[in-house]
């Protein structure tokens, strides 16, 4: 048997690098993806690395989708708008393309999982680096849509890592004061539950690295996911609103 293929963008830096070397530990054959192997906007470079993996390994068992930025942490009146799509371009666009190459693939072997680096601001109002936040917010119904694909043995998976210390984080705003991080090796343990099938209730759902650990995940799924548990969707104002 050969081993299990993991695919990870954005791994030559930041989160990428520790997710990868945990997987290599864990027995995974890691194909690093960087803006050098195949930029993850630019749908021709990513169907060619898609391509050479499985050509090179006849497989894809797991995809990362880590490759991300953040626009300025300014109001809406005062973002760039060229930055602004570009950072929706690459936390949205880079993993829809990503997925559109590797699913196929999976489906055609009954199984395989995606996994999407989220963050909490998908899930919050925010009113900085919002195209940060647009991005990420759809990135959540992106997950929750590839998850329906779980009748052919294929699963997706939010993953939001907290606040990990990287170069990305050290240099923002928010996060100037901050003594507090979160360790990469709980995010390493969550994708490795995810990687192993232990928290597939999950799938089309958010999990977050910090607050959950895979034991408490699997003893809440126990208990029962209700379907929109751990989801992005529309609030109801009580059972009598019409919209349902």
């Amino acid at each position: 048997m050969t081993s299990p293929v993991a695919v990870v963008t954005g791994a030559s830096r930041g989160i990428g690098v520790h997710l990868s070397a945990a997987l290599e530990d864990a027995g995974y054959t890691v194909e690093r993806g960087s803006r050098a192997v195949a930029p993850v906007t630019d749908r021709a470079a990513v169907e060619r690395w898609v391509a050479d993996v499985v050509g090179r390994h006849g497989r894809i068992d797991l995809l990362v989708n880590n490759a991300g930025v953040i626009d300025r942490e300014v109001g809406l009146l005062e973002s760039d708008p060229d930055q602004w799509w570009e950072t929706v371009e690459v936390n949205l666009r880079g993993p829809y393309l990503m997925t559109r190459a590797v699913l196929p693939h999976m489906v055609a072997a009954g199984s395989g999982r995606i996994v999407n680096i989220n963050s909490g601001a998908a899930y919050r109002n925010y009113d900085i680096a919002t195209a940060y936040n647009v991005g990420k917010g759809a990135l959540a119904r992106l997950t929750a849509a590839t998850g329906l694909n779980a009748d052919r043995g294929v699963r997706a998976f939010d993953l939001a890592p907290g606040v990990v210390r990287t170069d990305m984080t050290e240099a923002m705003d928010a996060h100037r004061d901050r003594t507090e991080w979160t360790e990469p090796a709980v995010v390493a343990e969550l994708l490795l539950a995810i990687a192993r099938g232990e928290l597939d209730d999950w799938n089309g759902r958010m999990v977050r690295a910090g607050i959950d650990t895979p034991e408490s995940l699997q003893a809440r799924a126990a208990q029962g996911l209700a379907e929109s548990d751990r989801t992005l969707g529309l609030l109801r104002w009580g059972d009598d609103d019409p919209l349902t």
